[in-house]
């Protein structure tokens, strides 16, 4: 097994959740990261520490929970949630190990800055955020591969837009897709309605616009990793592809059941032996990842992480799978805060508001794809899925007498966490920076 440093390339997207062939979609056209899988690692039931862009990226790229680095909601604009002065992002804790640290296409995970401010303070030696659709993207990471193999080992963040829902003229009335203005809908092999949703007509429209979208996306990650051959450095590269969250679809992103959480995560490193289609179903958070690149660098993670490493599973030794993940939402396009603990039988969801069920991500006055719980429905105190019985989480089972015990052990390992972690919403009510901006306004 080898011992050298790899190259590392983390490639993520948005909003995809494991809506790839190679996660059993067969209507998803996704050749490129199906066969990516089918020569790296594909790990089935990775989850992310929050189903919205921001906070899970925080957690994946600095190894700690949003309500613990600050990103406890949205990045940009007025949203302007941001890192702790204090966090240390991957970027900058493997360029001061003596990789050269670059930054290309979408990055979403701490206060938007020009790219000179940001490179400056997540440590980067260079950031280009000009360009964030699939294909541009591919253009620049292309552009930048020559230059950085053969040197010393780098770090290549590249992160592209699709799926994410975008405007276009194509657009029905009131509503906002999938396909913009540049990518077409794919409904080819079919189109799959995920079981949560109610299979409508429109629903397969907008569907077919994801699959489009998703297809576009795969297009553009075949591109860079056929690169990497090209340049004869894919089997010292250690390339990982994720996704932030879930698909942007009703009950999916924006909430805290399973489809909002999972995420596609891949892991490909031929020369030490992470290759072959082999697949992992043990439970992992996107919090891990971090850990498990600095353990395998030999970088000491110090005592502040949260995640835990998953080295010897990727390595096929030993490896204690995780008895339980956690998840979280505060604020989105508003303040939801929300709480969950997943074990492999069972989810609870604590709720802190009085907010509609579920935080609709579909940006348009017409839904297209509707769910098929009741969506005017206000959450209750705490829900309880049985996912073995349940998989869809579609049947609260909190206030049945039956499940109590079940209630009691998960609330309790849901508080623990918490309190350990310190997550300030043990201590009421947490405001947002334009909250507190508005109001200095107001007391000038």
């Amino acid at each position: 097994m080898t011992t050298a440093r790899p190259n590392i390339i983390v490639l993520h997207c948005h909003d995809l959740g494991r809506f790839l062939g190679c996660y059993g979609h067969p209507t998803v056209r996704t050749p490129n990261l199906d066969s990516f899988a089918a020569d790296g690692i594909r790990l089935d039931r990775a989850f992310a520490t929050a189903p919205q862009c921001s906070p899970s990226r925080a957690s994946l790229f600095t190894g700690r929970w949003p309500h613990a680095n600050g990103v406890m909601g949205l990045t940009h604009g007025d949203f302007a949630w941001d890192l702790h002065p204090g966090e240390r992002h991957l970027g900058g804790l493997l360029r001061e190990a003596g990789y050269r640290s670059v930054l290309l296409g979408v990055h979403h995970e701490s206060r938007a800055r020009p790219d000179t401010e940001l490179a400056a303070r997540l440590g980067f030696d260079h950031v280009d955020t000009s360009r964030i659709m699939a294909t541009p993207v591919a253009d620049l990471a292309c552009e930048h591969l020559p230059e950085l193999a053969g040197k010393q080992p780098f770090y290549l963040q590249v992160g592209c837009f699709e799926p994410h829902r975008m405007g276009g003229a194509r657009d029905p009335e009131g509503t906002k897709g999938f396909i913009g203005n540049h990518v077409e809908p794919d409904d080819e092999l079919g189109v799959e309605i995920p079981p949560y949703l109610n299979d409508t007509e429109s629903a397969r429209a907008e569907i077919a616009e994801l699959q489009g979208a998703v297809a576009h996306m795969d297009q553009a990650a075949g591109r860079i990793l056929d690169q990497l051959d090209r340049l004869g450095i894919a089997d010292d590269t250690l390339v990982l592809f994720t996704t932030d969250h879930g698909l942007a679809l009703p009950r999916a992103k924006c909430s805290l059941y399973d489809p909002g959480l999972e995420v596609a995560m891949i892991v490909r490193y031929p020369a030490r032996g992470w290759l072959g289609g082999r697949a992992h179903a043990a439970l992992l958070s996107n919090v891990d990842v971090v850990p498990t690149l600095l353990e395998l660098l030999g970088i000491d993670p110090g005592d502040e992480l949260h995640g835990r490493s998953f080295l010897g599973l990727l390595d096929g030794g030993d490896y204690r799978p995780n008895e339980e993940i956690f998840g979280e939402l505060t604020y989105h396009d508003y303040y939801d805060p929300r709480r969950c603990v997943r074990t492999d039988r069972h989810k609870l969801i604590a709720n802190f508001s009085n907010a509609y069920a579920y935080m609709d991500p579909s940006q348009s006055w017409h839904r297209r794809c509707t769910p098929r719980v009741e969506p005017m429905a206000y959450h209750p105190p705490v829900e309880l899925y049985d996912l073995a019985a349940d998989p869809h989480e579609l049947t609260d089972l909190a206030a049945e007498p039956a499940h109590a015990a079940t209630v009691e052990e998960l609330l309790a390992r849901l508080h623990t966490w918490m309190a350990v972690t310190g997550d300030p919403l043990l201590d009421g009510a947490v405001t947002s920076p334009l909250h507190r901006r508005t109001r200095d306004r107001l007391v000038r």
